[in-house]
């Protein structure tokens, strides 16, 4: 089974040392070249990648990329399915816990996606944490679109709003073809929405708006297609400042 395990990165870093990781540079066109491959190659976005973040590097995957077994992770980021005591053992190489093909290939004989374990945000739904942390009018006119190009999914969008708990990172795993469909999907949406939105105004964050909402909209289609999933750790290659994220998740929940 040939897999590939992409990695974005936009700069120069350690990477797991297993053969089905692939770092791509996401972002490349026009850009110093890093030695990893770039997303510039082939049919490609890569000249999006300030509005689309990571999703750059996931489209020059579906145009370009042959495999029956793709997955993403980030440069900081990867998934694991080592123990605890294995994870405090390797504390001082964490890259060493980054999952294996023979990991992976276990996972998927019983289920068709593997993503992170949910976060949960508690005091606010989905639509709301969006609403306070992004301009709303952005996932408002994604429903808009969903309803008018993709209409059976509604149900699943709303389910999903209105609910606390979501898969973050864009980060998965699953077979070529169930990728494909996603990616013909989820693109239709992004393109549609970027040819009805207006960037001028929005700060460097904010025009990250096609990574944001792909996100949520990840989880909408899992749902909508009843994927069996598997929920794994991730690992964290730098330390995360957690009284930071805290801080930052209140005050945009009580700034209005």
């Amino acid at each position: 089974m040939e897999m590939k395990m992409l990695v974005a990165t936009h700069k120069k870093y350690k990477m797991p040392s297993y053969d089905i990781y692939l770092p791509i540079h996401v972002g490349r066109e026009g850009k110093q070249d890093l030695g990893y491959q770039g997303d510039n190659q082939g049919e490609n976005i890569s000249s999006k990648n300030s509005n689309y973040c990571e999703l750059t590097g996931l489209y020059w995957a579906w145009k370009n990329l042959n495999c029956e077994v793709i997955g993403l992770s980030h440069y900081r980021r990867h998934f694991t399915v080592k123990s605890k005591s294995e994870v405090r053992k390797n504390k001082d190489n964490k890259m060493a816990l980054a999952i294996t093909d023979k990991e992976i290939a276990e996972l998927l004989n019983k289920c068709d996606v593997i993503v992170p374990k949910k976060r949960n945000y508690y005091v606010e739904t989905i639509w709301s944490h969006y609403e306070h942390a992004h301009n709303i009018k952005d996932l408002i006119e994604t429903k808009n679109i969903m309803e008018e190009k993709y209409p059976e999914y509604i149900e699943s969008f709303n389910e999903v709003m209105n609910g606390k708990t979501l898969y973050l990172y864009n980060m998965f795993i699953m077979n070529k073809k169930d990728f494909n469909s996603y990616c013909e999907w989820l693109f239709n949406i992004l393109f549609e929405l970027e040819s009805r939105t207006d960037l001028s105004e929005y700060n460097t964050y904010q025009s990250r708006i096609y990574g944001f909402i792909s996100e949520r909209l990840f989880n909408v289609w899992l749902m909508k297609n009843s994927k069996k999933i598997e929920e794994i750790d991730v690992v964290n290659i730098e330390e995360i400042n957690w009284a930071k994220k805290i801080y930052d998740f209140f005050k945009r929940k009580f700034r209005r």
